[in-house]
């Protein structure tokens, strides 16, 4: 690809998913055409998008300018290697979860699928616009369209008030970010003039730091807002379990990162400097999101909301690398500024593959079962063995296991803070020790959740005699699925090539990159092999040896004679479900650790009751120390706005007269 081609491609792609919205409406009568035709073709649309941003990894920016937009005000689009990173994410990403929809979707009505369809092609063509944007203007238009659409998305079962809410709840917050991010802008246009709109006369922007730390300060509150960092993190684990399953993974797989995109593009793009305390800053926020989020994801019992619950620990995990890279850049450490963003950039991608395949998978589930509640399901893995296995490389992969792929990004960010030397400034130097010690707890806590998670699923037995009909996903979710699978397992065999081509994006954002210190194919060393080094090939090949071994081991010493006797089961002649431990007796320990952070509400049975029962509840008490406040306090202010409101028309000329009178008496 020379010249302008990367460009056109991409306009094609989006151009095409437009067109393939439109006909989901014109076809809106046919859902198996719409399921199994546009689609696929979305998908493949999806995979060249992928391809492009891997060619143009390594090529010089391309802009271009459309002819489109207000008077004087073009639309400017440009495409480097932070964009092409992005978009082989999103490409990459979406290729799987449209793969699946083609299944998933094809029993929704026909009217409601056709709408689904537009609303579905427009988020892709809006997140696709918001990572190719050169000026503020289309950013923010292309930040709305991905907004608006993935709101319409998320309450596509509009009828239950519950999702209504969440789809409120998910639209004020993404609205009040938008806000703080067009401010941010307006704050790097610096005054001068409406020409100064476009993201290269930021650039050229030379602000006080004072100015600079506000445009920074607005950019990561409203991406924030967006990412679902804390405090703003409260949309998430609502809007995330009611939005379809598809949607859910590209909204917590791929719109998570358009946030972290814009915090870097920002960051390390727009503004020509930076200052130390940004780094600490972000660093802690994305600590106590990371802690935040794996802590309440243990405590879940509701599939989809452990998972979005999980996606703000990983948020959590980007923003402590982004303020890392801050710090060591702003110090002076090149070597490590590199290897602290390329573990954010390794840990956005892994993320996006694996959390994307989870939610996919949960909506298989869902599909087969009707059930979302943990502790209404368990051995699935007898009825749902496509399912189980796929899903297990999602959950080895989020839980840190080599060597998949969420190993190798964690890995990559535990080396920054542990080859870290001493920094010039002695309180940063305390923080990064106990910032190491928070990381390590947070993968442990996480790598906790995904063996709840996939245990009370898929292993022990039914808890529900409903779940002896439960049928596995068909093959077009089976293709979503294995595709999403096989990114995990390739991202974690091959750092090598990943951290290569991550080196385009840290030399454009900071101007260094770890170069030679992944020169060999078979090694990663971070900074040198002396210091630290991992091969996944040689992992696996010592795992597969040592079971491999072992299978021969137990061949020898029995010489292959079998003796069949009753399984030991501990004592109980008649085991049953009820014996299994369930999905809150596994959080119980975490709930009674982290107690002072959860406002807990439980009903315990008595030795009295005839039918006992248990009910716990662990509730976030931000919402209760915030949001509610503001909500009780807007309700009341509405209450008094609405005793002007009788719908008498005499009481309103009323008020009009008094207002004349008024004016006249000070004017």
């Amino acid at each position: 690809m020379t010249g302008m081609l990367p460009l056109q491609g991409i306009g094609a792609a989006i151009t095409l998913w437009i067109a393939l919205g439109l006909m989901g409406l014109l076809f809106r009568h046919s859902a198996k055409l719409v399921a199994h035709l546009l689609f696929p073709v979305g998908a493949l649309a999806s995979l060249v998008l992928a391809v492009i941003g891997l060619w143009s990894l390594d090529a010089s920016p391309q802009m271009v300018v459309l002819p489109l937009g207000l008077p004087d005000l073009p639309l400017h689009l440009r495409l480097d290697s932070l964009s092409s990173f992005f978009l082989i994410l999103l490409g990459g990403a979406s290729f799987g979860v449209s793969l699946f929809g083609s299944g998933y979707f094809r029993h929704m009505e026909s009217k409601t699928l056709g709408l689904l369809c537009l609303e579905y092609h427009l988020f892709l063509t809006g997140m696709t616009l918001v990572l190719l944007a050169d000026d503020a203007y289309m950013f923010m238009v292309a930040w709305e369209t991905m907004a608006l659409s993935s709101y319409f998305l998320v309450t596509t079962d509009h009828h239950v008030p519950d999702i209504r809410k969440a789809g409120f709840l998910y639209l004020l917050i993404a609205h009040v970010g938008a806000i703080a991010i067009l401010l941010g802008f307006g704050v790097m246009q610096g005054g001068h003039g409406i020409g100064a709109y476009t993201f290269d006369a930021m650039r050229e922007a030379h602000l006080s730091p004072f100015w600079a730390s506000a445009a920074f300060l607005l950019a990561l509150f409203g991406f924030g807002a967006k990412a679902g960092a804390l405090p703003l993190h409260v949309w998430l684990p609502e809007a995330h379990p009611a939005a379809p399953s598809p949607v859910s993974a590209l909204m917590s797989g791929v719109m998570l990162k358009t946030a972290i995109y814009g915090i870097l593009r920002v960051t390390f793009d727009l503004l020509h400097t930076q200052i130390w305390w940004w780094g600490v800053l972000t660093l802690a926020l994305g600590l106590m999101t990371a802690i935040f989020g794996v802590m309440f994801a243990a405590v879940q019992g509701d599939m989809k909301r452990l998972l979005a619950y999980s996606s703000i620990e990983n948020i959590g995990l980007l923003l402590v690398g982004i303020g890392l890279t801050i710090i060591f850049h702003v110090y002076g450490k090149g070597a490590l500024a590199a290897l602290s963003l390329t573990a954010t950039l390794y840990h956005s991608l892994n993320h996006a593959m694996f959390k994307s395949l989870l939610f996919i998978g949960t909506g298989s589930i869902l599909h087969a079962t009707g059930q979302r509640n943990m502790g209404r399901l368990g051995g699935l893995i007898h009825q749902m063995p496509w399912t189980s296995v796929l899903m297990l490389v999602g959950v080895l992969a989020i839980a840190g296991v080599p060597p998949l792929n969420g190993f190798v990004s964690e890995w990559l960010l535990l080396q920054a803070f542990l080859l870290s030397p001493g920094l010039p400034d002695s309180y940063v130097n305390m923080l990064v020790p106990v910032a190491a010690a928070a990381i390590a707890l947070a993968a442990a806590l996480a790598a906790y959740v995904m063996v709840k998670f996939y245990g009370v699923i898929f292993l022990g037995q039914r808890r529900e005699q409903v779940l002896e009909h439960a049928h596995d996903a068909g093959h077009w979710e089976r293709a979503g699925m294995a595709w999403l699978a096989l990114t995990c397992v390739a991202l974690g065999l091959a750092p090598v090539f990943v951290v290569q081509h991550i080196d385009y994006v840290s030399h454009l954002l900071i101007g260094t990159q770890l170069g030679n210190a992944a020169a060999d194919w078979m090694f990663l060393a971070p900074v040198d092999t002396e210091r630290a080094s991992y091969s996944p090939l040689y992992f696996l090949l010592a795992v597969s040896g040592v079971m491999l071994l072992i299978v021969l081991l137990v061949r020898h010493l029995y010489h292959g004679r079998l003796r069949r006797g009753p399984a030991w089961d501990c004592g109980f002649p008649a085991q049953n479900a009820r014996m299994q431990d369930t999905a809150e007796g596994f959080g119980q320990p975490i709930r009674r650790i982290f107690e002072p952070f959860f406002k807990i509400e439980s009903e315990m049975p008595t030795p009295f009751d005839t039918h006992p029962k248990y009910h716990g509840r662990s509730d976030d008490r931000l919402w209760f120390m915030l949001y509610l406040p503001i909500s009780r306090l807007t309700e009341r202010l509405s209450g008094w706005a609405s005793l002007l409101q009788h719908g008498r028309i005499h009481l309103y000329l009323t008020y009009t007269f008094v207002t004349l009178v008024i004016l006249l008496i000070f004017v």
